[in-house]
């Protein structure tokens, strides 16, 4: 887990850039990067159908630890079709990252981890 913040915001594709250009201001002038990330959705709804409530709780049980998919299935008490369909959103929206490995005598498992150590969410509702 490289990056310390992860920021998920609402805002304007204007907000996004804007962002980018503060960003590359500050590393030509040679200031180092502090590890912050900011992920920005447009449409508040398209941020709440990505971080439903049940997303959220998964975020919420990897952030204390990461854990594998069965793991969080038998923590969160949800079906395991479901909690990998929630990861896989989740991984694919820039939120979570996965690592698969061998499982000796029992195939591949799947490990589930942050990709910050905090991560923190802001809605504007315009």
């Amino acid at each position: 887990m490289a990056k310390r913040k992860l920021l998920v915001r609402t805002g304007t594709a204007d907000d996004f850039f804007a962002h980018a250009a503060n960003a590359a201001r500050r590393m030509d002038r040679g200031e180092p990067m502090d590890g912050r990330v900011t992920l920005i959705f447009e449409d508040p709804r398209r941020m709440f159908a990505v971080l439903s409530e049940g997303r959220r709780r998964l975020m919420r049980a990897v952030l204390k630890s990461p854990q594998t998919i069965a793991q969080l299935t038998h923590t969160l008490k949800r079906d395991r079709a479901t909690v990998a369909k929630d990861v896989r959103a989740l991984e694919q929206a820039g939120l979570l990252v996965t690592r698969r490995e061998s499982n000796p005598g029992h195939g591949i498992r799947t490990f589930v981890a942050p990709v910050a150590a905090t991560i923190e969410l802001v809605a504007t509702l315009a």
